[in-house]
């Protein structure tokens, strides 16, 4: 993936990564997470033509409750449609670890 693939508005969004050596296939759900959490319209708009709508709804199913905040992953579920995801350990971890 080219550094002309990712919108100029969400490098600020890959710091720790240099946005030229991106990989569309290998980091496809690193880009994915990072515009839908953080992306414009317009950005979501390039995300879809560049993946697809079932490429994002199989991340928000499989990845999606771990890798986006709660708030962001509530509202792409909807809109996308996705009514059965993968539900992330952790949490049933953390109120065995702390009950209140």
């Amino acid at each position: 993936m080219t550094s002309t693939s990712i919108p100029s508005g969400l490098w600020p969004h890959f710091q720790e990564y240099d946005p030229r050596r991106l990989d569309r296939d290998q980091d496809a759900d690193l880009i994915i997470q990072r515009t839908l959490e953080h992306g414009t319209w317009e950005e979501i708009r390039w995300l879809v033509a560049s993946y697809g709508v079932e490429r994002i709804r199989k991340f928000v199913r499989l990845r999606g409750g771990r890798l986006l905040s709660a708030a962001t992953f509530t509202y792409w579920r909807k809109l996308l449609g996705v009514r059965r995801w993968r539900r992330s350990p952790f949490a049933r971890e953390a109120r065995q670890v702390w009950p209140f």
